[in-house]
């Protein structure tokens, strides 16, 4: 286990009795009259699951809720722990589920602290923080769920978090404020230069791409889609975005490539909604290039995709081989190698938040994802041809949920170029 900085002699001793008092008394709000218990009690939601993942990087808790609510968090001292308190009725388990992984985390519990209030606590085997917490509300077949998602550290950044929890524990007289959910795309400050994201709703014009029996058009709603998440990043303050077509035009598949390179983009992430002949496949994906696509499947949408041109009655140029250099080589394997991140980090979001399908991120050959100087994803937000992902992608709550989670996965992206600094920073403590 970690020592964390300025843990000894009487100073560290004073420092341990009042974060022993204040894992006492760290509640999410003042007490009720006893008799104001059973009606408040009734009105709160239960904890129905609970797991923690963790690698050496980042760990995340995921509370599964019979219905949203609020919650606090703390990090605490001797040793290194993030409690996060929830206002629930009770726990319906016995034992959770053992940590999945080995890294951050080296073991959690979670048991009733008292009536009205359940608390979790997360054993650091170094110094973390907290990157993001959040409340999803329930929609469709995903119940509301309490989501933490805990990154690296130094030890003076652990130790100034126990100390400012601390301190605000007892401004409050022992009520821990509570916590606000982090907004989507809001991870870090806003940076000097904000990144581009170029956000490509695919198909448009003549081209209305998949269709719903119900005569739902993959083109309607892949642009409301990127129409919302462009609002969303833009109102974080962090991003700037661009979108290839903001109406019902049609664009060829190197028109949309052309438009990322020449603004030089910083992230393309094309949106889609396709269908298959197994009405039974569902479920969000998100794809980096490969011509080696992952299945049947991903090679038939990869070529349907590749056709649209042609369908649409444009034929892709043939395009000018380009002379083999060992630069552009390495540059196309960095896109490689940072589109894969950046689904990684979309992949991470979007898990508690909607059905995914078996192994999310995959590769295939998508025309769209060929540009050689910028990290390129294909977003599959679900498929028009199965009748639970039609439901859920006209619904509002199903889309706010995936906009928000699909912003929170961009964001972590970038932020992820920060962390290997603070990795190192952390394990030379």
């Amino acid at each position: 286990m970690y020592k964390s900085a300025g843990s000894g002699g009487q100073t560290g001793e004073y420092a341990g009795m009042l974060l022993a008092m204040l894992l006492t008394l760290f509640v999410l709000a003042a007490p009720q009259p006893a008799s104001a218990q059973p009606e408040s009690m009734a009105a709160l939601p239960e904890v129905i699951d609970a797991r923690v993942t963790t690698t050496p990087q980042r760990a995340r808790l995921i509370l599964d809720l019979s219905g949203p609510t609020e919650f606090a968090i703390a990090s605490l001292d001797k040793p290194g722990r993030v409690a996060i308190d929830v206002k629930v009725a009770g726990i319906k388990f016995a034992v959770p589920a053992d940590v999945a992984g080995s890294g951050v985390v080296a073991s959690y519990t979670i048991e009733m602290a008292e009536a009205g209030r359940a608390r979790t606590l997360l054993v650091l085997t170094e110094p973390a923080q907290v990157q993001q917490a959040y409340v999803l509300d329930a929609v469709a077949d995903q119940p509301a769920r309490l989501v933490v998602d805990l990154i690296l550290a130094t030890s003076e950044e652990f130790a100034a978090r126990v100390a400012s929890d601390l301190a605000a524990a007892m401004a409050n007289q022992g009520v821990a404020p509570e916590t606000v959910s982090t907004d989507p795309g809001t991870h870090l400050p806003v940076p000097a230069t904000r990144p581009l994201v170029v956000i490509d709703p695919g198909h448009g014009g003549i081209d209305n791409g998949a269709s719903a029996p119900n005569g739902v058009k993959e083109k309607e709603i892949v642009l409301a889609f990127a129409l919302q998440l462009q609002d969303v990043l833009v109102a974080s303050g962090r991003f700037d975005v661009a979108l290839t077509r903001e109406d019902d035009s049609f664009l060829r598949l190197e028109e949309r490539v052309a438009l990322a390179r020449e603004n030089k983009a910083d992230l393309f992430i094309s949106v889609h909604a396709d269908s298959f002949q197994q009405r039974e496949i569902r479920g969000a994906s998100v794809y980096t290039r490969d011509e080696k696509a992952t299945d049947v499947l991903d090679k038939v949408l990869a070529e349907n995709e590749n056709k649209t041109d042609i369908i649409a009655g444009f034929a892709v140029p043939e395009m000018t081989p380009a002379v083999v250099d060992i630069l552009v080589d390495l540059m196309r394997r960095q896109m490689r190698r940072q589109s894969f991140l950046a689904a990684q980090s979309i992949i991470r979001q979007l898990e508690p938040s909607v059905t995914l399908r078996r192994f999310p991120v995959r590769q295939a050959d998508f025309f769209v994802l060929q540009a050689p100087d910028v990290p390129s994803i294909l977003v599959e937000l679900g498929f028009l041809s199965n009748g639970n992902d039609i439901a859920n992608l006209q619904k509002s709550d199903w889309r706010d949920r995936v906009v928000d989670a699909l912003a929170r996965g961009i964001a972590g992206y970038f932020d992820g170029i920060e962390e290997p600094m603070v990795a190192e920073r952390a394990n030379s403590n």
